[in-house]
């Protein structure tokens, strides 16, 4: 990955199921245009719902949320359930990230074949685009996988729709639910930070009163 970075001088977000010791972690390493690596993040929040019981297999993540300086942006980088968290989208742009970036296996729910999460997948990550102002880049991947279980098959069909999403939420780009597809979008980030920063959203930010969110239930600070 790092030569192929590097003869097409392109930046790799490169996701892997990472053993370091006795642990083992969702991660994802970032190769920068030039082939460098940049860095790994170890994905946060790790979900437990049938057809992805992740809990059984991965460490929540001890990196904290990573922003990667590549040749062309700082892009901040989550993994698929962190998506469904606002807290670490902030706390990326917070950290400088120019452009948000979500690679997802998402797909349909073996429990409920009449449950379709990719409309409020999609529209979950508008809001953090729209929320910090940035550019947002998500990833999901297509296809069905079956599993035998000893309850018998257990299948799972991934919704695809992988998409680009503007500074204020607006999809620029997307793909279908059963494609393969390349999406391109170019932005002009200095517009983009001069639109964040005219908008006062982190100006106007009280971080004095949100300490509630180090809290699980709210109530004890």
């Amino acid at each position: 990955m790092q030569n192929l970075a590097r003869e097409l001088g392109v930046v790799i977000p490169v996701s892997f199921f990472e053993e370091a010791n006795t642990a083992h972690y969702n991660s994802v390493v970032v190769i920068d245009a030039d082939g460098k690596d940049l860095g790994l993040y170890r994905k946060s929040h790790i979900p437990d719902g049938p057809g992805y019981q992740e809990k059984f297999y991965f460490s929540p993540g001890d990196t904290g949320f990573q922003v990667f300086e590549t040749k062309f942006a700082k892009i901040g980088i989550a993994i698929c359930w962190d998506q469904w968290f606002p807290e670490a989208a902030r706390a990326m742009v917070l950290m400088g990230a120019e452009i948000l970036f979500y690679p997802t296996a998402i797909g349909s729910e073996p429990q409920d074949s009449n449950l379709d999460s990719s409309q409020h997948w999609k529209r979950v990550m508008q809001g953090h685009a729209g929320a910090n102002i940035v550019p947002l880049v998500a990833s999901n991947r297509i296809g069905k996988e079956v599993i035998e279980t000893e309850h018998g098959p257990s299948q799972i069909t991934f919704y695809g729709n992988s998409f680009i999403a503007g500074p204020t939420g607006e999809i620029l780009s997307a793909a279908n639910d059963k494609d393969e597809a390349v999406l391109v979008y170019e932005f002009d980030l200095n517009k983009i930070k001069m639109k964040r920063k005219s908008w006062g959203v982190f100006r106007d930010r009280r971080p004095d009163l949100y300490k509630v969110l180090l809290t699980l239930d709210g109530s004890r600070i």
